[in-house]
This record gives structure tokens, sequence and C-alpha cells, in this order.
């Protein structure tokens, strides 16, 4: 029996990061939801029943697949475990307990934790890229740099944590890493870059200055200094040179983070920086407060902090019109030789059209 990875019941709670994606699309760790359960099972898993069924050379009811929630963090021992008996959606097989992300600061919450496992999963009966003599590492066993990836006069401590640079990924020199840590495919750290664990800098991005406990999904760039912590940011996003977020409180309170679930502000624990969707920017020097949302397509700028929620499509203090957020996006797309696609666009107007 296959799967069907489905986030009906917590889409929205999951705003701003599912509006443009499915839950099973959100990296945490080194691997998104989906890669991992592809990595642990051996095959595509369907994230759709049309994806599902059209891949069947005949479908019928011998087929039907079993429905796991697409934002469970499979593990490969859970999975094996789940297995004996049969797919089922119950999270619990074997007394072992699985996370699930239920809300979006939960991603940053188990970067660590899923760093780990993916470590494991990834890395396990291979081989990693010689490490440069160039470098001061710590815990060698614990660094893993795979084929054609660059990393010169740098520190690598994996003493806390394990250490992940991804094909073709490079870490300019001067950078201090400290694990847990995940450079994935084509990314990378500008010089002089310091990066806390655990952090996971995803494919194609580009970042410098001081970053902590921080997932940045794919393509997005924090080029310049300024510091990001305890904080998810979607792809395509770019934070402007200096732009700096606040993750804890002046009076050390819990902070509290806009729910789009129940339109309201909630606590989430005692740290919590920005939570930033898909194609969202900020200009040069801007400060973020504690436990800010900012939703997919929103260009920052102006005087002072900006609000701790802005809405999708937000343009300083307006209304983003649709098709300046088409041509800002292709511009940024074609940066790193990409375009927009038709598919991206559709999913745009739809979103544009119910927050009218």
């Amino acid at each position: 029996m296959k799967i069907i990875l489905d986030d009906t019941l917590i889409k929205e709670q999951l705003y701003p990061f599912t509006q443009t994606r499915h839950a099973a699309a959100i990296r945490i760790g080194i691997l998104t939801i989906r890669e991992k359960w592809e990595k642990i099972l051996g095959y595509t898993v369907p994230i759709t029943a049309k994806e599902y069924f059209g891949a069947l050379s005949t479908p019928d009811e011998a087929a039907m697949p079993a429905i796991m929630n697409g934002n469970i963090i499979p593990t490969k021992r859970w999975v094996e475990a789940l297995l004996k008996d049969g797919i089922g959606g119950d999270i619990f097989a074997d007394g072992l307990i699985v996370k699930t992300i239920q809300y979006p600061w939960e991603i940053f919450q188990y970067n660590d934790w899923a760093l780990r496992e993916d470590f494991e999963l990834i890395t396990t009966g291979r081989q990693s890229q010689q490490i440069s003599l160039t470098n001061t590492v710590i815990n060698a066993p614990q660094i893993f740099i795979e084929e054609g990836a660059v990393v010169e006069h740098s520190i690598l401590n994996a003493s806390t944590g394990p250490i992940y640079i991804g094909a073709n990924a490079e870490v300019m020199e001067g950078c201090m890493i400290r694990g847990p840590f995940a450079l994935c495919e084509g990314a990378v750290l500008k010089m002089g870059t310091k990066v806390y664990g655990a952090t996971t800098i995803g494919p194609y991005c580009v970042v410098a200055g001081e970053i902590k406990n921080t997932v940045l999904f794919g393509y997005s760039n924090k080029g310049h200094d300024g510091y990001l912590g305890d904080s998810v940011i979607g792809e395509w996003c770019n934070l402007g040179a200096g732009t700096t977020n606040s993750n804890v409180k002046n009076t050390a309170d819990e902070v509290k983070v806009w729910d789009q679930s129940s339109k309201n502000f909630v606590p989430v624990g005692m740290k919590c920086g920005l939570l930033m969707g898909d194609y969202s920017r900020a200009a040069i020097n801007t400060s973020f407060n504690t436990g800010t949302v900012v939703g997919v397509c929103c260009n920052i700028f102006g005087e002072g902090f900006p609000p701790k929620y802005m809405p999708d499509f937000t343009w300083g203090k307006e209304r983003y019109k649709f098709d300046k957020v088409l041509q800002d996006i292709a511009n940024w797309k074609k940066l790193k030789g990409k375009t927009i696609t038709v598919e991206e666009q559709n999913t745009l107007q739809k979103i544009y059209n119910q927050n009218k």
C-alpha cells in the first residue's frame, strides 16, 4: 500500500508558508517533508489524488492509498515501525512518537532535531568529500561535504551538532559555523558569515552576517550584515543590507505571534524572530520586531518598525498591484536564471483575489 500526503486540515495554521505550497513541501532539517518520505520509502510520494491515480496504469479499489497528514515529519525508524503493521493515520508506531508541525514557528523550534535526523538519513554508508586543510575543524566525523562543494579558510565546529554542505555549495573564506547546520545545494555563505545552529540554508540561497536557529527554504537572499535569528524565510525573499530582527522581547516576556487560523496573536514561547512568506522583500536597514509575520508578496519599506503582522501583497502601507507583483517576481527570478511559471501566476492570482 502506498500513501498520499494530505494537508487539508492544517493548511491555514501553517500560514504564510502554505499559501504557496503544500505542507509537505516545507523544508525542515535538510530536506522537505516530502523528500524525507521519498528517501525513506524509495518512491515518489504524491500530494494529490490526481497525482497518485495518474501514475497508475489501472486504477482500482485495491490501489487505494493510505492518507497521511502532510505535516508529519517522518524518520526512518518511525516509518519502518509503521510499515510493520501497514500504513495508517496513527502517529504512534511501536511506542515511537513522531513530530508534527502544527504552527509555522515550530519549523525553527524543531529544526535542531530534524537536522540530526536528516544528516543520519542522508550520510549513513556514504563517504564525505575530503575537508580542505585550510579549514579549522572540530569533530570531523560529523561533517559531510558533497561533491562539488567548496569550503576554504573557515571554522567548522560540529561538536554541538552535524554540519552538512550540499553539492556545489560554497563557504567563502572567514566563515564561522557551529552545528547543527545545513547549507543545501548551490547555496553560498559569503565571507565572514557567523552561523549558529540550528540553521538551514536552503538551495541556492545567498547569506551573510549573523544567523542563528533559522530556516531559509530556497532561492532567498540575506546577502549582507544584520542579524537573523529564530526565524523562517520562504522562497524568493530578499532582506536588504542591514536588515535585522529581534528574537527576544526587551521585557523577557513570552512572545506572541499572529495566528491566521484564529485571527489573533498567540503565545509561542520565549523566542521568535521573523516568519516571512514567499516572494517578500525588505528594504535596507529594516528592523523587525520580535515575532513578526510577513505574508506572501510583500515589499516592506518606510520609516520605523514594520507592523508585527503584514498581510499578503503589502506594498509599504498600500496594496501591491498585481501586475507589478508578477513583474517584480520575474525580475528577481531572472537574477538566478529562473522564470515565473504559469502555475505560480495562477496560485498568486487566487491568493490575491481571496484577499480583496
